[in-house]
């Protein structure tokens, strides 16, 4: 009877609960993915070595320009903070915005890079991968402001904190990935990473215009590209502004951004490539 009983409790444990001392390896190793490529290793590095190695002059230029990205990321939030809510990513609500996310995004990066380069610590693989997504998405905010958004407000938008915040950051933020960029171990399927910022946002406006979150005066969406109950309908194209809908910017603006990311990655790896800087 004892026999019978452990059996039947054996049976009611579904099979797939069951599993084999092979299958719990194979399981740690799909989830372990591929993250070695951007572990930091024990001792020294060849990483280590080739940054400390790095020229005065490129040092010094590096430096510069994130003291630009974090004097005007951190300048610009402030005054457009002190804008009022009745003006363009102004009041209370600028936090809700991609431009000053990215901004503070990018700052926060420079910092920890320039305290790592200072202290001549070792600079992790994941932290020029972090700087590439970083810089990749600054870039998304000063295209889309000077290219789509500008040309709609006219000349009110260039006011000093439109200009710091979309421009500047976004222009020496791009320059400093560029020095610094070769230094870092990258793959071209890096790219890919590039995608999650926007996507998230996508996802936190969606849900801020489902739940009628004010991001301005009367508006429950940060961005005209995201405003999910406008006329042309969110499939919908038009020959007048804003042109397509809603799904439609969001696929052209993450094809603009996988376009950007490789390109940025040719041109860290081709400049890796002319200055004999190996990988680890």
């Amino acid at each position: 009877t004892n026999n019978n009983t452990k059996t039947d409790r054996r049976m009611a444990v579904p099979p797939r609960l069951i599993m084999s001392q092979s299958d719990v390896v194979t399981l740690s190793n799909m989830m372990k993915m591929d993250w070695d490529h951007y572990r930091i290793p024990s001792g020294s590095s060849i990483r280590k070595k080739q940054v400390m190695a790095m020229s005065k002059q490129r040092k010094n230029t590096t430096y510069l320009l994130k003291v630009i990205v974090i004097l005007s990321a951190l300048i610009g939030i402030i005054l457009s903070a002190l804008g009022g809510r009745d003006s363009f990513m102004g009041g209370r609500t600028v936090f809700m915005y991609f431009t000053i996310q990215s901004n503070i995004a990018i700052a926060v990066i420079c910092m920890i890079g320039a305290y790592l380069l200072i202290k001549n610590a070792e600079i992790p693989a994941v932290w020029f991968l972090i700087k590439y997504v970083g810089t990749v998405a600054i870039t998304l905010t000063g295209v889309v402001f000077c290219f789509v958004l500008a040309p709609t407000m006219g000349i009110l938008a260039w006011n000093i904190q439109n200009i710091l915040t979309h421009v500047v950051v976004p222009a020496a933020a791009v320059a400093d990935f560029f020095v610094t960029g070769p230094y870092g171990s990258f793959r071209r399927s890096d790219a890919l990473f590039v995608t999650i910022p926007p996507l998230v946002y996508v996802i936190y406006a969606g849900i801020g215009y489902v739940r009628n979150w004010q991001f301005g005066p009367g508006f429950n969406f940060p961005y005209f590209f995201l405003n999910w109950g406008h006329p042309i309908g969110v499939l919908g194209f038009s020959r007048q502004f804003p042109f397509m809908g809603t799904i439609w910017w969001i696929l052209f603006l993450l094809m603009f951004l996988l376009a950007v990311g490789r390109l940025y990655l040719s041109i860290v790896m081709k400049a890796k490539k002319r200055e004999g800087i190996h990988e680890q």
